[in-house]
């Protein structure tokens, strides 16, 4: 009775452990690859694109740049200085064959699953937003996205008056943010 009891734990397990897999790679089940390997893949130059060699390149420079989740996405693939794996050729060859992201999002996530794992950080509209019912921690989230400082501030009205008096400078109140909040 106990061995039939551990089976089917066993296969439950199994099961379960399957039905994470995915077999399309969209913006809704691999968001952050989607994401930044259509905007890597937008912005290359046609003369880049044939090239493998200058596709690595043109990454590596691309992921300087990052932050976050892209970031973290690039650390995956292996195009920052730090990461521990390096899986550019999976990456760079299917770029040059004119392979769409979804295919090439595929590829990477069928040699580490984390890839598609990777999800953007909810994002705060402040033209829709009291940013005196934000908490003390949102609000340096805020600062912080916008890479600006809060010196000397101790109590939330500092922050609060802060983010009011760059929220012009970041946030067209008329339309949707300048910036990936």
């Amino acid at each position: 009775m106990a061995v039939m009891a551990y089976t089917l734990a066993v296969l439950c397990l199994v099961a379960f452990i399957d039905a994470k897999k995915i077999t399309d790679a969209t913006e809704e089940n691999c968001e952050v690859c989607m994401r930044f390997m259509t905007k890597f893949i937008d912005t290359l130059d046609p003369a880049i694109k044939s090239s493998p060699p200058k596709i690595e390149t043109a990454f590596r420079k691309a992921c300087k740049e990052t932050k976050k989740d892209d970031n973290r996405f690039c650390y995956y693939v292996g195009g920052l200085e730090e990461s521990a794996t390096g899986m550019l050729g999976e990456l760079s060859k299917p770029i040059s064959w004119s392979m769409p992201p979804n295919k090439v999002c595929m590829k990477l996530y069928k040699m580490d699953e984390q890839i598609c794992d990777l999800r953007y950080e909810k994002t705060i509209d402040l033209s829709k937003v009291d940013v005196n019912k934000l908490k003390v921690h949102e609000l340096k989230k805020i600062l912080s996205d916008w890479d600006e400082q809060c010196k000397g501030c101790s109590e939330k009205v500092d922050y609060v008056n802060l983010v009011r008096e760059l929220m012009p400078k970041y946030v067209n109140l008329g339309a949707s943010p300048k910036s990936d909040l």
